[in-house]
C-alpha cells in the first residue's frame, strides 16, 4: 500500500479539522446567543487538549528511545507510565477533546456537525493505530490495551488508582 493511502482518513479529518478551528476563531466564535459559562468550559477543555497534544512529544523524547534524528512518533520501547498509563493515544484524545471544545465555543448546529464527523473519523484512526502498535509490539501493547483506555481520561483515572490501590 502507498504511504498516502495509509493515512488517508487523517487527511480527511484534518482538513475537516482545520476548518472547523478557522470557522469558529478566524468568523469570531460564530453563535450569535452563546451561553458564556459554556464558553469558558470550552476553553478549559480546550487547554486540556492543548496540555495532551504537547506532552507525549516530551515523554517519547525521555523515554521512547527514540532512534538518532528520527520524529518522537519513532519510538522502540513502549512507553506505558506516566501519562500512557492512563491513555493510549494522548493526542488523539488531545484532537478529540478540542473537536468537542469548539461546539462548547461556537454553540452552532453547523460545529457541532463537523466535529460529529471529525470525532468519528478521528476514532477509527485511533483503532488504526492500535493495530499498527500490535504490529509493532506485538503481545506487550495487547496487555497494554487490557490496562489503560484508548482515549477515555476519565476511565484511565480510574483504572490507574484502582491499579494503584490493588498494589
Amino acid at each position: 500500500m502507498k504511504d498516502w493511502k495509509k493515512y488517508l482518513l487523517s487527511y480527511i479529518w484534518g482538513l475537516i479539522f482545520v476548518i472547523q478551528i478557522a470557522l469558529v476563531f478566524i468568523f469570531g466564535m460564530l453563535g450569535k446567543n452563546r451561553v458564556e459559562s459554556i464558553v469558558y468550559i470550552g476553553i478549559g477543555i480546550w487547554w486540556i487538549a492543548v496540555i495532551l497534544a504537547w506532552l507525549p512529544i516530551f515523554i517519547f523524547k525521555r523515554k521512547g528511545h527514540i532512534p538518532e534524528g528520527k520524529s518522537f512518533v519513532h519510538t522502540t520501547t513502549l512507553v506505558d507510565s506516566g501519562l500512557y498509563s492512563i491513555i493510549r493515544h494522548p493526542q488523539y484524545t488531545s484532537g478529540l477533546l478540542f473537536s468537542f471544545s469548539l461546539i462548547l465555543i461556537s454553540q452552532t448546529w453547523f460545529i457541532t456537525g463537523m466535529s460529529l464527523v471529525v470525532i468519528s473519523l478521528m476514532y477509527k484512526d485511533i483503532i488504526i493505530a492500535d493495530q499498527h502498535e500490535i504490529e509493532k509490539f506485538g503481545d506487550a501493547y495487547r496487555q497494554y490495551m487490557k490496562k489503560v483506555p484508548r482515549a477515555n481520561l476519565v476511565l484511565g483515572i480510574i483504572r490507574l488508582i484502582q491499579r494503584k490501590n490493588k498494589m
